[in-house]
């Protein structure tokens, strides 16, 4: 069963730090050590799937990734290291807010269970 706040005109959840009702989204690709978990909830989607917002759990593990567009991305529990392939670190714990770019490319170390919420376009 949806969340009820879902179907509302501005979709929502809450609490966002505790609301358990996720949907298992799988393995997280492209792992490189362990093996990371995602679990969510859609908040919303446009028709051609470009743009989205949603609440996202993931566990431990080391994988790599690629931004597909502008990602907005508040860290509400847990942590984890960003590295780019350049280099550059990025250390997210509750209360971080990261705007990773478009095509931004590097690997994740989740240390403990990670919850954001994000707006990726």
């Amino acid at each position: 069963m949806p969340h009820k706040g879902l179907e509302s005109t501005a979709p929502h959840v809450a609490p966002a730090t505790t609301v358990g009702e996720l949907t298992d989204w799988g393995d997280q690709p492209d792992m490189l050590e362990g093996q990371s978990h995602s679990s969510g909830i859609l908040l919303w989607q446009n028709d051609d799937k470009t743009s989205e917002s949603a609440l996202w759990v993931c566990t431990p593990g080391t994988w790599r990734l690629s931004i597909p567009g502008d990602e907005l991305c508040h860290f509400i529990a847990g942590r984890a290291t960003y590295t780019s392939d350049d280099g550059e670190v990025i250390e997210v714990t509750p209360g971080t807010v990261v705007h990773f770019l478009e095509g931004w490319t590097g690997q994740c170390i989740v240390h403990e269970t990670i919850r954001n919420v994000f707006m990726l376009r």
